[in-house]
């Protein structure tokens, strides 16, 4: 995973984040249920765009499976595949990945529009992006645990 992690996140300064506009954005959950983004509203999310096909992508699940099982019941975790879903499922299966997959079911929020995978935004419960990384990262890292937790207490 070294060869894929570049440079850690660093949280957005107040003053220069970003703040969806709204959250009309449906997805398609891996068993087959549209997923009403707004539904999360004042949510910690952790969205992450992907895709199997992706070695940075591939190189940072690992950290994010250990992140989910530790933060799935405080924190939203959306993992959105850019990849067929049988694909998707045969891979989870063969790593015994546990989180959930989507797949976008119309037009992303242009806030949440990338041109690289991976990219991953960490958004507070106001809406507010408070983290984007472009590129592989270990996101089971002792500070993003410590931004998860400051989050989840705000």
């Amino acid at each position: 995973m070294n060869r894929y992690v570049n440079f850690s996140p660093t949280e957005i300064p107040q003053e220069k984040r970003v703040t969806l506009a709204n959250y009309n954005w449906s997805l398609k959950s891996d068993t087959g249920n549209k997923i009403d983004f707004n539904q999360f509203r004042d949510q910690v999310i952790v969205l992450n765009f992907w895709a199997t096909w992706c070695p940075p992508c591939v190189a940072e699940m690992p950290s994010f499976q250990d992140l989910y099982e530790d933060y799935n019941s405080e924190v939203v975790f959306l993992f959105v595949a850019n990849d067929k879903a049988k694909k998707v499922h045969t891979f989870m299966r063969e790593q015994d990945y546990s989180f959930p997959n989507y797949y976008e079911n119309s037009i992303t929020p242009p806030e949440l529009v990338s041109n690289s995978l991976p990219t991953t935004y960490i958004i507070n419960k106001k809406g507010d992006i408070v983290m984007k990384k472009k590129g592989a990262y270990n996101w089971n890292s002792e500070y993003i645990r410590e931004q998860l937790n400051q989050l989840i207490q705000e």
